[in-house]
């Protein structure tokens, strides 16, 4: 018997699949999909959810100094007249980030292997491309996901049958996380 479902796709679509939908899963806290397809996807989801619970404060702090663009009340970078260019004039910033140790930073890269890039569009349709913003999944996962469920081993995730779906009569479940 095998290890997994096939899900009736060759592997490469299977895998692209199941990184969507855990992607999907991490990002939303829910997502509807066939029964099938939810029990793999809570496999890959629990596995990553268990790897955040154990290396969450996995870090240390560390103060850096940074340069850093000015900008005016528009939000644009501040320039000045040197030697005839114009050069941006840049302040120095102290600022505290989070530097992972090793295990951490192979969990994050690992998480990195499932995970796809989620770009955030806003809404309004001005400048859209503009505001654009990646989200960094791992980091959501140490930082919100992963407190949640420290006192619980293992079942992050639930499974609620809806009923049959109308087109092919498949059983469509709901997949969220507890």
């Amino acid at each position: 018997m095998a290890g997994y479902r096939k899900l009736g796709k060759n592997s490469s679509q299977r895998k692209a699949l199941l990184r969507n939908q855990v992607t999907a899963l991490l990002y939303n806290g829910k997502i509807i999909t066939t029964e099938a397809r939810a029990k793999e996807v809570r496999k890959i989801a629990e596995g990553l959810i268990a790897m955040a619970v154990r290396e969450k404060d996995n870090f240390e702090t560390v103060k850096v100094t940074a340069k850093v663009a000015r900008k005016d009340k528009d939000g644009k970078r501040v320039k000045e007249v040197v030697d005839g260019k114009k050069v941006t004039v840049y302040d120095e910033v102290e600022k505290e980030i989070k530097k992972d140790l090793p295990s951490r930073l192979h969990a994050r890269r690992q998480m990195l292997k499932v995970l796809y890039p989620i770009t955030e569009v806003p809404a309004a349709a001005a400048g859209r491309k503009r505001n654009t913003k990646e989200v960094d999944l791992p980091a959501k996962l140490f930082d919100e996901i992963a407190p949640k469920y420290t006192a619980r081993n293992g079942g992050y995730t639930r499974i609620v049958k809806i009923g049959m779906r109308k087109g092919d009569g498949a059983m469509e479940v709901l997949l969220e996380l507890v």
